[in-house]
């Protein structure tokens, strides 16, 4: 049985002035997965996730989000997405409580302060409730950011480079925390340059080059395109993240 696709792209073309960034995207995206997006710099990754979040208007094709269409429909676009960027835009001197009852008042969520307890809990953030967000490490202050964004229950999030400049144990905080997104329904669009963050995440991996996609497929798909490999034995060294992850173990900080 096929499942249907709650982000739906086809034929997508932007240019700024001479410049084409997308020259005919296609991309679709089932329920309840992960679509890892990958791309040098400048592929023009960020555009499709600002069309798709109705920051951008395409110039042609047409893309639809939880069944509605990005240029017709931006309102109703809105309302089924969120969007965490590169940098989380929490409020550093507020409290981690204090940002997430801001953005339900701000969304007209019924009982604020349920909605950011709940969030809290579900995030592993319910201990550091009262601190302000400035003292949150990176990990936490994503997290927090990711929270914040799924304040109202959005069934798609876009997630535009989201463990960029952080260590680590934050990244494997987030790994999980958008793992666990996924398992509950949430479809999510992940734009890296991290190879091994799509390694860890995606259900399929699509590469934007040169304004369209060229590939898009699971990671088994897109290993069979490669040559077959040799069987040869190799000592297998542990990676310098494993090792800072075994030495560092519980002394790291963790979530504090």
């Amino acid at each position: 049985m096929t499942v249907p696709s709650v982000i739906d792209v086809s034929a997508v073309e932007k240019s700024f002035g001479d410049l084409a960034v997308l020259r005919g995207v296609d991309l679709d995206v089932e329920r309840g997965s992960v679509l890892a997006l990958l791309g040098s710099n400048g592929a023009g990754k960020t555009t499709l996730v600002n069309i798709l979040s109705t920051l951008l208007r395409l110039d042609a094709g047409s893309a639809r989000v939880a069944g509605f269409d990005v240029a017709s429909q931006p309102g109703k676009v809105r309302e089924s997405i969120s969007l965490t960027g590169q940098f989380a835009a929490v409020d550093e001197v507020l409290t981690g409580r204090e940002n997430l009852v801001l953005i339900a008042r701000l969304r007209h969520v019924p009982d604020p302060g349920r909605v950011a307890d709940d969030l809290l809990e579900r995030f592993d953030l319910t201990d550091a409730a009262t601190r302000r967000a400035g003292t949150y490490s990176g990990g936490m202050r994503r997290r927090l950011d990711i929270a914040m964004s799924l304040v109202a229950d959005p069934p798609v999030i876009l997630l535009d480079e989201p463990t960029t400049g952080l260590d680590p144990q934050s990244r494997a905080e987030v790994w999980r925390t958008v793992r666990a997104l996924a398992d509950g329904g949430t479809t999510v669009l992940l734009t890296t340059q991290y190879l091994d963050e799509a390694e860890q995440l995606a259900d399929r991996i699509a590469i934007l080059h040169e304004g369209r996609i060229i590939v898009n497929g699971t990671l088994v798909e897109l290993a069979q395109l490669l040559p077959a490999s040799t069987v040869e034995y190799v000592e297998k060294r542990p990676t310098l993240e494993e090792i800072f992850l075994a030495v560092v173990g519980d002394h790291g900080g963790g979530l504090s």
